[in-house]
């Protein structure tokens, strides 16, 4: 579907999906939580049953021995024929014997008793044999002859037993499937509450949250789609209140833009049409500039230089409202001799004292776009001239020189430094530095120059930073990634 409508259930789709899989993951982690705490449970808990089964066994051997006491019995044993059979059915055992003060004493036996292949001490409380016998009886047990002997309660008498194993293996095997079958209510109860709780803690409030930025992403200038915090006082309300501040800024960060980009578009069209005019007069300024009359040879020079700069305050203009900057298509430029194309470019009329120095190693390369960096060096070096030839201090001994460094740097970097022995940035353009139409220096200047360059630099995946100096002056410093081959040894070398 197209419509809106098919639109939005498109999008909200994933929320629903990802609600689903994570409350089921919950859930099923809950559940194998539970049941792994079960399972230490129940290992102890098998091996108990155990022991409680088998001094069960001794128990009533030592009761049934207790009560034969004086009673009259065929010779050898302590029970007639009728009450020892009845006696073995019930243990389901085939010797029953009780030692009493030394003396061993046999209450009842089976005509066939098998030889006995497990020899049980219930005397010996150590846990470790008891869970191994435990195991052992559960998974290798049923057909085997148990032997099964220890003191009863806290008398001196002892009580042995010898019986198959095949009916204490049935009996630990249902105790296992009843503990199995509580396990599992109880991980199912207790996985449902947690499921329960974190789906209304959690994740509805997640749910929530994503089809509010989601909602927001499909039209960010509507107020009505900035979420609504709940209020809640956790780490969710938390996450609801920054969601709902960033995107009121967000939306009214867009309004701004728009608004600028619409004052952009008339900006551009005026502009155009005032760069025709200017350049027009400057033709005719030009022609002035014939003319004999000395009143006329005095008013033509600043005139001329008033065009200048506004046809030059036009061009900057229209560079910045450009659509973004290309992406720089990099080669390997030798920077010393893209210095002296820059120095011919911006140096002044023939008598200004202004000194250029490249100190730029002339082997030195760096991969950049020539065309970009070459705007870069121009607008860099041209404020520098324009702070030089602005300087009130109009003293031959006063020193104007604009210097251009470039070196190695670690880190697989090459530094590239511009600066100049002018008076220096006042506060308010270190403040707004690399702002458009804020971080000017001189009266009548744009800030573009500066907006510019950040933005050619950072495009190279470099930085720039006016550096801090003690001397009178500016230095801007930019830091370009080096080239893989190796360019800065080259620069050492020469």
């Amino acid at each position: 579907m197209n419509g809106p409508g098919g639109d939005q259930a498109s999008v909200q789709a994933p929320p629903r999906t990802g609600r689903r899989r994570l409350s089921r993951r919950l859930l099923v982690i809950t559940m194998l939580a539970v049941m792994l705490a079960e399972v230490l449970i129940f290992v102890p808990s098998i091996a108990n049953f155990r022991e409680n089964w088998l001094e069960a066994k001794l128990e009533t051997a030592a009761v049934a021995g207790v009560a034969s006491e004086g009673s009259e019995a065929q010779i050898g044993a302590a029970l007639d024929a009728d009450q020892g059979a009845s006696l073995l059915v019930a243990l389901d055992a085939m010797l029953v014997a009780i030692v009493e003060g030394g003396a061993s004493r046999l209450i009842a036996r089976a005509d066939m008793i098998d030889v006995a292949e497990l020899q049980i001490d219930l005397a010996d409380r150590n846990p470790v044999p008891m869970i191994l016998g435990a195991f052992d009886t559960l998974l290798f047990g049923g057909d085997r002859t148990m032997r099964i002997y220890g003191p009863v309660g806290e008398s001196a008498l002892v009580a042995e037993v010898v019986m198959s194993e095949r009916p204490l293996r049935r009996d630990m095997l249902i105790y296992s499937r009843n503990i199995l079958f509580l396990s599992l209510a109880i991980a199912s109860f207790a996985a449902l509450l947690v499921y329960v709780a974190i789906s209304y803690y959690l994740v509805r409030p997640i749910q929530a949250i994503t089809g509010a930025m989601i909602r927001f992403g499909e039209n960010p200038a509507d107020p009505s789609r900035i979420i609504r915090p709940s209020g809640r006082g956790d780490e969710i309300g938390t996450a609801e209140a920054q969601l709902a501040d960033m995107q009121a800024r967000l939306a009214g960060t867009l309004r701004e833009q728009r608004h600028l980009a619409d004052l952009g578009l008339a900006v551009a069209k005026i502009n155009h049409d005032l760069r025709n005019i200017l350049a027009s007069a400057q033709m005719v300024s030009d022609r002035l500039a014939d003319v004999p009359d000395p009143r006329v040879q005095r008013v033509v020079p600043p005139l001329v230089r008033s065009l200048d700069r506004a046809l030059s305050y036009t061009q900057s203009v229209l560079s910045y409202g450009r659509a973004i900057e290309s992406p720089p298509e990099k080669r390997a430029v030798r920077l010393a001799r893209l210095v002296d194309d820059v120095f011919e470019v911006v140096a002044p009329p023939e008598g200004t004292p202004i000194e250029f120095v490249n100190a730029v190693p002339k082997t030195l390369e760096i991969a950049v776009d020539p065309g970009q960096f070459h705007r870069v060096l121009v607008n860099l070096c041209r404020n520098a001239v324009q702070a030089l030839e602005g300087d009130a201090a109009d003293l031959p001994s006063l020193v104007r020189r604009i210097t251009v460094v470039a070196r190695p740097e670690p880190g697989d970097e090459v530094l590239v430094s511009i600066e100049d022995t002018g008076p220096g940035l006042p506060a308010r353009a270190r403040d707004n530095l690399f702002k458009a139409f804020q971080g000017s220096a001189r009266t009548g200047g744009t800030g573009l120059g500066l907006a510019i360059v950040a933005e050619i630099v950072q495009a190279h995946g470099g930085r720039i930073a006016l550096a801090e100096r003690r001397l009178p002056g500016t230095r801007f410093e930019i830091h370009l990634p080096a080239r893989a081959d190796g360019l800065a040894g080259e620069s050492r070398s020469g």
